[in-house]
């Protein structure tokens, strides 16, 4: 599988967690940024969806469930993209929230030693533009 095939399968389950609505999980109504924000000494919350836990940070039951089913809807996921979770190496986000508002980072790693790091911000999440030194307008 092509590695832009899994950084797009991690955007789509990181969304979906961010959206708060939970549709592949059966509408499960979550608020990753609200729990990322009260977290005590950090402002954030890494889930990892390969494992279906949280890797830093301390979610609430219903987060912490919600978290499992996602690694549940991961492999139905992959297998619509004619995959499974096996190829990936890492699979993660680090939910979090600032002034500038809402935020996250997928992980993305394959058994090949690829890695791609992809930040988000907003509900969808769409990627950073930044204007390059020509005046073009760019991915971050």
């Amino acid at each position: 599988m092509k590695f832009n095939q899994l950084r797009s399968i991690g955007h789509n389950i990181a969304d979906s967690l961010a959206s708060g609505i939970g549709l592949p999980i059966g509408v499960y109504i979550t608020d990753v940024f609200a729990e990322a924000k009260r977290q005590a000494g950090q402002d954030f919350i890494i889930v990892d969806f390969l494992s279906g836990t949280c890797a830093s940070g301390t979610p609430s039951p219903s987060l912490a469930r919600a978290i499992a089913l996602y690694r549940e809807a991961l492999v139905d996921l992959c297998k619509l993209h004619r995959t499974s979770p096996s190829a990936f190496e890492k699979l993660t986000a680090r939910y979090s929230i600032d002034a500038l508002g809402k935020r996250f980072i997928v992980t993305v790693e394959d058994k090949n030693g690829h890695h791609a790091d992809d930040e988000y911000v907003g509900v969808p999440g769409r990627r950073i533009r930044v204007v390059d030194q020509l005046g073009r307008v760019r991915r971050k």
